[in-house]
């Protein structure tokens, strides 16, 4: 919870440095931040989408929070609108970071700032940052939380135990994966695992 909180400001701090700089953002209108979130079907992505709208409007800002209920094209048109509609900043948890750059092209050249959230955006020079957990930790965590469970330091085992790692076209599922095999490969190679 204190690396969401954290993030968050961090959005919201971005969001404001730019409202701040902008020659065309007056006292009584700091602008409109949009938000592109993947699916409403998750508590996390709510709970963050709603987060933000609160963090961003105690600074003085407007939102478009959008969900795109895990469809990419949806996701996409939202984005577009969201830049035709003239947002200043966009902060966007990508479904596929792979299929944005036309849109981020598009938002580049009207001046809107790109915010990455917790998904990288790949293919695109149009980000600008890139607000994330330490995707890498999180599977060490994952894989800490198996090793209590199953006993594995006490010598327990050997286990099966079947390994996921997630979508391909998300860049975050390698360091989740990278974090977990640090602790699970020597009980791997062991034959506890």
């Amino acid at each position: 919870m204190k690396t969401r909180r954290t993030i968050l400001k961090a959005t919201a701090g971005i969001a404001l440095g730019f409202a701040l700089g902008s020659p065309f953002v007056f006292a009584q209108d700091k602008g409109t931040v949009g938000v592109a979130m993947p699916t409403k079907t998750s508590t996390r992505w709510v709970s963050d989408g709603n987060s933000m709208v609160a963090a961003l409007a105690a600074k003085g800002y407007k939102t478009d929070l959008q969900y795109a209920d895990d469809d990419i094209p949806n996701q996409l048109a939202q984005v577009e609108n969201m830049i035709t509609k003239g947002v200043k900043v966009l902060v966007i948890a990508a479904i596929d970071g792979t299929t944005l750059s036309n849109a981020l092209q598009k938002a580049a050249d009207k001046g809107v700032k790109v915010v990455a959230y917790d998904r990288l955006i790949v293919g695109s020079k149009n980000v600008d940052y890139y607000a994330t957990f330490d995707n890498f930790q999180v599977g060490v965590l994952q894989a800490q939380s198996l090793e209590k469970a199953l006993g594995l330091k006490e010598g327990k085992g050997p286990f099966n135990i079947e390994l996921f790692g997630g979508s391909a076209d998300d860049n975050n599922a390698f360091f989740f994966y990278d974090g977990a095999m640090s602790v699970l490969q020597p009980y791997i190679d062991k034959g506890k695992l």
